[in-house]
């Protein structure tokens, strides 16, 4: 005899938690981006001319382009029962999960960063007149969460942004109760009841 259909049901975030309970999540990729990057891959091919002179400097160019497309197509994001991980090729952070004090929807534009260059470097860190300093490991700068914790805050982009809010949220309380200020508690923040 078969069980009942409700308990054979996993839950809804089963497909992205492995079996040592690491939750995982990619950057939300944009096709715009990734042509543009393409393009300029192209478009120095073509363009640059193919002396032996300049061949140096159109493989450079090129091994550029090549990295940041590589770079942004590998930034993802997990969850252990201790950190909160956002990484790329050549560069990352990390931030405890008992040190988290806000999560928070946000945007690149809310946050009037400066420091463009400073988004394609080791850790990005960046410039806010709203929240000081702090490190950008995204691939989408319009729907994002703004972690506040261990430091700086980080800026992230999760492809499914309100499943990784609310895990995010579902671990962080284990160790810190309810917080302030957190977009992904079912309850709303803290303040509010």
């Amino acid at each position: 005899m078969k069980p009942p259909r409700e308990t054979t049901r996993l839950p809804r975030h089963s497909g992205r938690t492995d079996r040592e309970g690491v939750y995982r999540d990619h950057g939300r990729l944009s096709y715009t981006v990734i042509g543009v990057y393409v393009f300029l891959i192209l478009l120095s091919i073509l363009i640059i001319p193919h002396t032996s002179s300049t061949l140096w400097a159109l493989l450079l160019v090129v091994l550029l382009f090549v990295f940041f497309l590589a770079r942004y197509l590998s930034t993802t994001y997990s969850m252990n029962d201790t950190f909160l991980k956002a990484g790329r090729i050549a560069g990352g952070r990390r931030i405890r999960l008992d040190s988290v004090s806000r999560i928070e929807f946000g945007s690149m534009r809310e946050l009037g960063a400066t420091g463009f260059i400073g988004s394609w470097g080791w850790r990005g860190r960046m410039w806010s007149p709203f929240i000081g300093s702090f490190d950008a490991v995204y691939t989408d700068p319009v729907k994002g969460l703004v972690v506040s914790g261990d430091g700086v805050p980080l800026y992230i982009s999760p492809n499914d942004l309100d499943e990784f809010a609310r895990e995010l949220s579902r671990r962080v309380r284990s160790y810190t109760g309810r917080l302030p200020v957190d977009v992904g508690d079912p309850l709303g923040p803290s303040g509010e009841s």
